[in-house]
């Protein structure tokens, strides 16, 4: 029997399967985007596959606290955009 490996959402603190959230990585450069393959290398911070918890994470500060930098208002935004454009493509 294979284990599955969980990880908390930074957004709203559940624990859930590593498949079902997004990775959110900083690369050694420090550049900080989000990992929709899951494969980047660098430090990761996960997030649910929904705005709302990147908006959760973002107002906590909690990806910040992850990876131990500030993180520009520009990222985040380009995040949220991102993660938008996702869920509207999920549904439909």
């Amino acid at each position: 029997m294979k284990r599955t490996p969980l990880r908390m959402c930074t957004g709203c603190g559940e624990m859930k399967s590593k498949r079902e959230l997004v990775r959110v990585v900083r690369t050694k450069e420090g550049e900080i985007s989000l990992d929709l393959t899951g494969k980047k290398s660098g430090r990761g911070a996960y997030v649910c596959p929904s705005l709302e918890c990147l908006k959760k994470a973002r107002k906590s500060k909690r990806i910040e606290r992850s990876f131990a930098c500030k993180i520009p208002e520009e990222v985040y935004d380009a995040m949220e955009k991102e993660m938008a454009q996702r869920e509207k493509e999920f549904h439909e």
